[in-house]
């Protein structure tokens, strides 16, 4: 007896049913076509789209745990390549987990101690640039179109500090939220740590366990699309980190050169926002913008425009083709929708985890539909996100 004539449990309790059956009422045949298809997906979206709202609600209440666990996931991306390396040269797990927090603790409170020894050696003239920056304002609303008097701009200031009085009790509400989220800030970086050894240590079981929650005959496919998924996350965060450098590099030294104050608390910024693609680069070198505006002069502004300007299009046109280009592809406008729209959801963490996160899910569902986790090989379809380079084909000689 054949698989097809082999009676199945649901046969033997209710009975063999015909599955080509299909009930149409009159008011079906009189309805269009195209709208009963439109209706289907109608239905089937909206299912979707609330699936989703469920999903983000979750997350949001659960912030202060799933923010956490994404920062870990992300530096553990980022380390995972001089880790995978260390392991693959018989450097013991614990030597190389030790290796890799030490490493990029020291990186953090490298970059921290930069910051403030600069801070410390520039404040005095930060500060005497910003009491003549304030008198040049004072001096232009008297002498520019405004023509405001010494009266009417202390009356405004009087006002402004009798505002503040009045708002103490907001300010001081403030102060505690602030102290509130400084705590919840270092509880945070705890649990980050803690997820980061855990995944270094053990993140293979931990991936092993999850994938015993889904259904046995669903489990190669999950792994298998995960791990594509998690290449490309991995693929992203080395790539992101070399441009995020190259950007701080150049504008930090841009602002150095130019005489802007601050240069080194610059590049940091310029470090950080990079990691947000596009949006944080050119945010972050407008404040390079504005210091050079506000300290110095403008002309002086123009041309750290004209560095933050050139980084961007070297970034744009150099670094992404060579670097993104072989490893992450992703489209301008697709980043900067995500980017938006992430910030839009969750603030500056959507933002930054964004671009990672559409590109595992991209990777994911493309490996699942072309059911390339069957064969092994890389997935076939509309890939934003490419796991790995494409090799180029030889000339022949």
């Amino acid at each position: 007896m054949t698989d097809e004539q082999r009676p199945r449990k649901r046969d033997l309790l209710w009975g063999r049913m015909p599955t080509d059956r299909q009930v149409t009422t009159e008011a079906d045949e009189r309805v269009p076509l195209s709208l009963r298809v439109g209706a289907a997906y109608a239905w089937r979206l909206l299912f979707i789209a609330a699936a989703a709202g469920v999903i983000i609600w979750i997350v949001i209440q659960l912030k202060l745990l799933v923010i956490p666990l994404l920062v870990g996931i992300l530096i553990t991306a980022l380390l995972w390549p001089a880790f995978e390396w260390m392991l693959r040269h018989r450097v013991p797990r614990w030597l190389a987990i030790v290796i890799s927090l030490v490493g990029t603790l020291a990186i953090i409170g490298g970059l921290l101690w930069l910051v403030a020894w600069q801070v410390a050696q520039q404040w005095s003239g930060v500060q005497e640039r910003t009491m003549g920056a304030i008198d040049a304002l004072r001096q232009y609303l008297i002498d520019g179109p405004l023509h405001l008097t010494e009266t009417e701009i202390q009356d405004y200031l009087d006002q402004g500090f009798e505002l503040i009085e009045q708002q103490a009790g907001m300010l001081w509400s403030g102060a505690l939220a602030i102290g509130s989220t400084a705590g919840h800030v270092v509880i945070g970086a705890l649990l980050t740590l803690f997820v980061l050894i855990c995944l270094l240590a053990d993140g293979g079981g931990i991936w092993r366990w999850t994938t015993k929650l889904f259904p046995r005959d669903a489990r190669p496919a999950v792994d298998a699309s995960a791990r594509t998924g998690w290449r490309t996350v991995v693929n992203y965060a080395k790539t992101q980190l070399l441009v995020a450098t190259i950007d701080s590099i150049g504008i930090g030294l841009g602002a150095f050169l130019l005489g802007v104050p601050l240069a080194i608390p610059v590049a940091v910024l310029v470090f950080l926002g990079a990691f947000i693609p596009i949006v944080g680069a050119v945010a972050t070198g407008a404040i390079a913008v504005f210091l050079a505006l506000v300290y110095n002069d403008p002309w002086n502004a123009f041309w750290m425009l004209v560095v933050v300007i050139g980084v961007q299009q070297f970034e744009g046109h150099v670094l992404q083709p060579i670097l993104m280009g072989s490893a992450v592809k992703v489209h301008p406008l697709a980043v900067v929708l995500v980017v938006a729209g992430g910030s839009m959801i969750a603030g500056i963490p959507g933002a930054l985890f964004a671009v990672p996160l559409a590109a595992f899910v991209n990777v994911v569902a493309v490996t699942l539909s072309s059911e390339s986790w069957r064969t092994g090989r890389q997935p076939s379809g509309d890939l934003i996100w490419s796991t790995v380079p494409r090799e180029r084909r030889r000339r022949n000689k």
